[in-house]
């Protein structure tokens, strides 16, 4: 069977069961909550071949390029790696109303993307699928200096963004979905970069139109890594920065660093320079991976994105 992309495959977490999920916790608190999701993880782990498949090929890739995990992974390994994203979804939907315990973050490389939020730079940050990324946007919100326009390849955004609301009236982060990126929406992202916002992307998805990726060594195998982030900081002439976010210390890590302080694309030269870049953040991102290898979420064929994403261009 041919992989499909990722975008295909649908979330399976829906709106409604993240909402019941946020009021078992709150009326019952974190124990009580986890008795209940346990057996639910357990179900969709047994009912999802390619989750498990995705799983476990992740895993044995992180642990033979890092040694992170100190053994061959087996399934147990797999049902943790499950039982980890569950409970990094609670930890996001109490980020965003305000309810996580702020104390139990710690950070790293903020007093520098500080200095330049104040400085009235923009530019483009380029994360992951890992950990809470959500507490990175509360905190940035609740310190009310950071300007950051999300931009997301699903067309599930209008629903988290009610969701978002109903959590938090006052938040003012947003997703925006960007399926198609256009001129108008290329010139609309330019000038909040100039005005001192920060455009995030993800940077380990292929979207469903993207029309170029290049392939770099993640975890000892080749990878197709899209443009985009790189793209639009040589576009908008901008600095590109890295937000990851990890479990560490009881809590989480957020941790912000420099890529690039320009990102150039020089004609004759361009797929190189691209390929150096996405190659930079695939080599940082398994910086984190090392440090908690549980904390990468994408459940699905990972490495086949490129041959998926061909054939929905064809």
């Amino acid at each position: 069977m041919k992989p499909r992309h990722w975008a295909e495959m649908g979330e399976s977490t829906f709106v409604l069961g993240i909402w019941l999920l946020y009021w078992v916790h709150r009326l019952l608190g974190r124990w009580p909550f986890r008795l209940c999701l346990y057996p639910v993880v357990l179900v969709h782990w047994l009912a999802r071949p390619v989750v498990r498949k995705a799983s476990l090929q992740y895993l044995s890739r992180v642990e033979q390029a890092t040694g992170a995990l100190g053994r061959k992974p087996g399934r147990g390994d797999s049902l943790r790696h499950m039982v980890t994203f569950a409970e990094t979804m609670l930890d996001k939907l109490l980020a965003v109303s305000g309810r996580y315990r702020f104390e139990q973050v710690h950070t790293e490389g903020r007093e520098q993307f500080y200095e330049v939020v104040k400085a009235g730079k923009g530019g483009i940050i380029v994360t992951a699928h890992m950990g809470c990324l959500e507490l990175c946007r509360a905190m940035a919100e609740k310190r009310g200096e950071v300007k950051l326009h999300i931009l997301v390849h699903t067309r599930h955004a209008e629903q988290f963004n009610r969701l978002l609301k109903r959590l938090n009236p006052d938040s003012g982060f947003q997703l925006v979905e960007v399926t198609d990126m256009g001129p108008g929406t290329a010139v609309a992202l330019e000038k909040y970069v100039t005005e001192g916002g920060f455009v995030v992307i993800a940077g380990d998805r292929v979207p469903v139109s993207a029309s170029q990726t290049v392939d770099v060594d993640f975890l000892g195998h080749k990878a197709a890594f899209p443009v985009g982030p790189y793209v639009l900081a040589s576009l908008f002439k901008c600095p590109l920065y890295l937000l990851g976010c990890i479990h560490e210390n009881n809590g989480y890590t957020i941790h912000f660093e420099t890529l690039a302080e320009r990102v150039e694309l020089p004609r004759g030269k361009r797929a190189a320079a691209l390929t150096g870049h996405a190659q930079h953040y695939a080599e940082r991102v398994t910086a984190l991976l090392k440090r908690s290898p549980f904390d990468w979420f994408n459940f699905f064929p990972f490495w086949d994105q490129a041959n998926a994403s061909a054939r929905n261009q064809e």
